[in-house]
């Protein structure tokens, strides 16, 4: 494994020189560390690059993490990642990604995770995605998730983009079954020239199924970010979309989100604020003894966090 895999592995997995639990290493398309446990199988797929990961039921408190790196310009990589949660399991999902450049050479990462939640299962999902190098080469990362979740069945996404990355689509579609939930925090941060989309679709489609879909997001420079939620309530289920933006310079948001209901008994919700830093914010934290650019950091630093 290289060491700027190591460093990558450090901010977008909290690894520490070891995992605990399962895991899977990708670096530059390629496997380079995995380890099964006797709860968490982890397979390679036989038709497409990418892993199949199997969570027998009644799994608790255990940790698989599938962390993929790309190390250098010219690598478009490419992964399958399908998890299969079995009744009642309880578990930690760590996926994070992390791409360094130091040349003029494009890299990207493009993670497809399908998630199959069974009965009463309950899965944490944390992601955290990263560009480093000093290279002029366009620093992509295109993650699409797509989940269905069985009756009572839990899923809460934890997902942040914590700065270099030039160009990023992210997609995130669900079905939901009666009474179980999904719970979204998305965190992104845009700075210079870069672009961030954000798609979400989720079906509730049992009764008392129910979505929190929270939002935050920074645009700084000339950089440009779009938001687009669509909530489909098919049943009597609960939804909530909320979408928050701060902007300075140039920087650029649009936000859309959509409801749809069709049941009677579908209780819907979307907000959306997009604005600047509030001026006496930033006259506080001055005070203190903050230079105006310290006090705009640590606002958005709280913002985000």
């Amino acid at each position: 494994m290289k060491e700027i895999t190591k460093d990558l592995l450090r901010e977008i997995s909290e690894w520490n020189g070891e995992f605990k639990g399962a895991y899977n290493i990708r670096e530059d398309g390629a496997c380079v560390g995995r380890v099964s446990s006797k709860n968490i199988r982890i397979e390679s797929k036989k038709d497409q690059p990418g892993l199949e990961i199997f969570i027998a039921a009644n799994t608790k408190g255990e940790t698989v993490s599938i962390p993929a790196c790309v190390t250098h310009g010219d690598v478009d990589d490419l992964v399958y990642n399908d998890f299969y949660v079995g009744e009642n399991a309880d578990v930690i999902i760590v996926a994070g990604c992390g791409i360094h450049t130091e040349t003029g050479e494009p890299a990207r990462h493009n993670g497809i995770h399908r998630f199959i939640l069974g009965k009463n299962s309950k899965v944490k999902y944390l992601e955290k995605h990263i560009g480093t190098g000093h290279g002029t080469g366009l620093k992509s990362i295109d993650p699409v998730t797509e989940a269905e979740l069985d009756e009572n069945a839990v899923l809460e996404m934890d997902t942040a983009q914590i700065g270099g990355v030039d160009r990023t689509l992210r997609k995130t579609a669900a079905k939901l079954g009666a009474g179980a939930k999904l719970l979204i925090r998305e965190r992104i941060l845009t700075e210079k020239d870069q672009t961030a989309k954000t798609e979400f679709c989720v079906e509730l489609n049992g009764k008392d199924s129910g979505v929190d879909l929270i939002s935050r997001s920074v645009a700084r420079d000339n950089s440009h970010q779009g938001y687009h939620s669509v909530i489909i309530g098919n049943a009597p289920c609960t939804g909530h979309s909320e979408c928050d933006a701060i902007i300075s310079e140039n920087g650029k948001v649009d936000a859309a989100p959509e409801l749809h209901a069709h049941d009677t008994d579908a209780a819907l919700i979307h907000e959306a604020a997009i604005g600047k830093i509030a001026g006496e914010q930033i006259l506080k934290l001055r005070t203190l003894g903050m230079t105006e650019q310290e006090a705009e950091a640590t606002i958005i630093d709280g913002f985000l966090s």
